[in-house]
């Protein structure tokens, strides 16, 4: 598994939970790293949550019946592509968002996320990445730290405090 971050920090972060190389975007061009540690062949699957600009980008790092799985647009809801790259290599792309949702679809999602993913939180297995938390009354410098992009992890709003 590779990762892409904007900071040596991220970098590290990206590997301690446990991708095996993590790419600066802001010091290195991903597409050819990419290129470079698959000798060529590129990866399988990529989740992506910046869109826009990058969406090429995505798709060069793909290798033949690759998918890109889009999940955000931080960088935007647009993007142009190559289509002779996606037929010629057999590529998917795909995207996913739960507002547009019906109620009983999230119900579903909900259920199994009960079944499968709850069991792995509570025994440890896996455990949310906290960065910071802050007493609702600052939400507003938990505002800021967002906004400043430093964090490493999930700011949390404790209310009550």
């Amino acid at each position: 598994m590779f990762a892409t971050a904007g900071s040596p920090e991220k970098c590290a972060a990206c590997q301690r939970l446990g991708s095996e190389r993590a790419i600066n975007y802001h010091e290195e061009d991903f597409v050819a790293v990419m290129k470079d540690l698959t000798s060529g062949r590129g990866v399988d699957v990529i989740l992506d949550m910046v869109g826009g600009d990058y969406l090429q980008r995505n798709l060069d790092c793909l290798a033949t019946d690759g998918r890109l799985v889009q999940i955000a647009v931080l960088g935007g809801a647009r993007g142009q592509v190559n289509l002779a790259t996606v037929m010629q290599r057999r590529l998917t792309v795909t995207g996913s968002t739960l507002r547009p949702r019906t109620v009983a679809e999230k119900a579903t999602i909900a259920k199994a996320l009960r079944e499968h993913v709850w069991p792995h939180l509570e025994s440890g297995v896996i455990a949310p990445v906290i960065y910071r938390t802050f007493p609702l009354r600052d939400a507003a410098a938990a505002h800021q730290t967002l906004e400043s992009g430093v964090h490493i992890g999930k700011l949390v709003l404790i209310v009550g405090q």
